[in-house]
């Protein structure tokens, strides 16, 4: 990169890649569109790097687009800290995960952060995978190992789910709604059961609760049912739905000492839970 690459075409590089999209990066500098794609294309011109993947894809950022715009959101991060009368504190750190995880890590955060820490939980709660590449997140907790090359993944255990109702005796099923979010555990109920739903629930919190009530069985993950007063596991985990729990983050962010402190702490208590869930 030239010595006198224009800082402010930096900065605009760091928003499009946090925001994901010319119109939010436009938003949040106060630039309008049409000068951001400008600057952008300069930049490409200048440095000598295909920084996006043009076309159908808009503004996605290639690999070595992503370096250039980490180290420009971490220049950001440095002025930012030098501020006169700034003081230091945690760092957030954005986790994503799915409905029961990220209950069970909430509810459990005291076993896994201490207010001495570095860095501060965010949690954006999902059951659909969040770009870690725009940093919409900074760490993921999937179902399988990553397979983009920018990231960097740690398996943690299994999953394992089950059936669960009031009582043995409730025959028919809770399913998920219309508008639900596609799970494997609600497909492997409509495939499974479909002709005995009685009922159903558009979020997983809604359908346990219901399960509670009597109104149905439900399938859930052995950790978000076996300790419900109301709830009694019915049969063996369901060998179909078993899946591996990943720790995902940016193969370069992973490096910052909040989020590595971070994933540290996450991976400590999510290998440390009982075996199976």
């Amino acid at each position: 990169m030239k010595a006198d690459t224009d800082w402010d075409d930096l900065k605009y590089l760091a928003a499009v890649a946090r925001t994901g999209s010319l119109a939010r990066a436009a938003e949040e500098t106060g630039v309008s569109q049409a000068t951001l794609s400008r600057r952008m294309r300069a930049l490409e011109r200048e440095t000598g790097r295909k920084i996006f993947h043009h076309g159908a894809r808009g503004y996605a950022l290639t690999v070595e687009g992503q370096a250039l715009a980490d180290g420009a959101i971490r220049m950001e991060q440095v002025a930012a800290g030098i501020d006169l009368g700034k003081t230091a504190g945690p760092a957030p750190v954005r986790i994503s995960a799915g409905t029961w995880t990220a209950l069970d890590l909430a509810q459990n955060m005291g076993a896994i952060w201490t207010p001495e820490a570095q860095w501060l939980p965010d949690f954006v709660h999902c059951d659909l995978d969040m770009d870690i590449a725009r940093r919409e997140i900074d760490i993921g907790i999937r179902n399988r190992r990553p397979t983009q090359t920018w990231l960097a993944g740690q398996k943690t255990g299994v999953v394992d789910y089950a059936v669960f109702a009031a009582s043995p005796k409730v025959k028919r099923w809770i399913g998920p709604s219309h508008d639900a979010a596609r799970t494997p555990s609600g497909q492997w109920v409509l495939e499974h059961h479909g002709d005995d739903i009685a009922t159903r629930a558009n979020s997983p919190q809604l359908a346990r609760a219901m399960a509670e009530a009597g109104m149905g069985r439900v399938v859930l993950p052995i950790f978000a049912g076996r300790d419900r007063p109301g709830l009694s596991q019915i049969g063996e985990p369901i060998a179909a739905l078993q899946s591996e729990e990943w720790l995902v983050s940016h193969h370069e962010g992973r490096h910052d000492p909040p989020i590595r402190a971070a994933l540290s702490a996450l991976a400590r208590y999510l290998k440390g839970r009982p075996e199976g869930i």
